[in-house]
C-alpha cells in the first residue's frame, strides 16, 4: 500500500513539474531579430511572428493576445515579435507597410500574413487553419 502511494505521489509530481515546465515555456513571446530571424523560422515548425513597434498602439492592444495564444498552443506553435524599427531589412523584405502584421510560418515559409489589430478568435482561427495541429 505504501508503494503504491509513493508511486502515485512520483508521479504527480512529475507530472506537475511537466506541466509547469511547458507554461513557463509557452509563456514566452521570443524577440527575435534580423540576425536569427531565417534560423529562427527553419528551426521551428510553427511560427506567429508579430511585426509591431513601439509607437503603435494597435500593437499594443495585440501583445497580450499573443501571449495568450502563446500559452493556448504550448508545445506545437513558437510564438515570437519582431520590432520593425529596429528590424528594418526583415521589415522590408516581407513588404510590411502597415503594423501589427503577423506573419504565419510553416517549416521555414510564410503561409498567411495577418495585418492589423485583429481580435483573439480570428487570429486563432487562421493559425488552426494554416498549421496541422489538433
Amino acid at each position: 500500500m505504501d508503494d503504491d502511494l509513493t508511486r502515485i505521489r512520483e508521479r504527480r509530481k512529475q507530472e506537475l513539474a511537466a506541466t509547469m515546465k511547458n507554461t513557463d515555456k509557452a509563456a514566452t513571446v521570443i524577440n527575435v531579430e534580423e540576425m536569427h530571424f531565417q534560423e529562427f523560422i527553419s528551426t521551428h515548425p510553427f511560427v506567429v511572428v508579430d511585426f509591431w513597434a513601439e509607437w503603435c498602439g494597435p500593437c499594443r492592444r495585440i501583445a497580450p493576445v499573443m501571449e495568450e495564444l502563446s500559452r493556448e498552443f504550448a508545445g506545437k506553435v513558437t510564438f515570437a515579435k519582431c520590432n520593425t524599427d529596429d528590424n528594418r531589412r526583415l521589415a522590408t523584405q516581407f513588404n510590411i507597410s502597415a503594423i501589427p502584421a503577423i506573419m504565419l510560418f510553416s517549416q521555414g515559409q510564410l503561409v498567411e500574413r495577418i495585418i492589423g489589430a485583429y481580435p483573439k478568435e480570428a487570429i486563432r482561427e487562421k493559425i488552426l487553419r494554416k498549421f496541422p495541429i489538433r
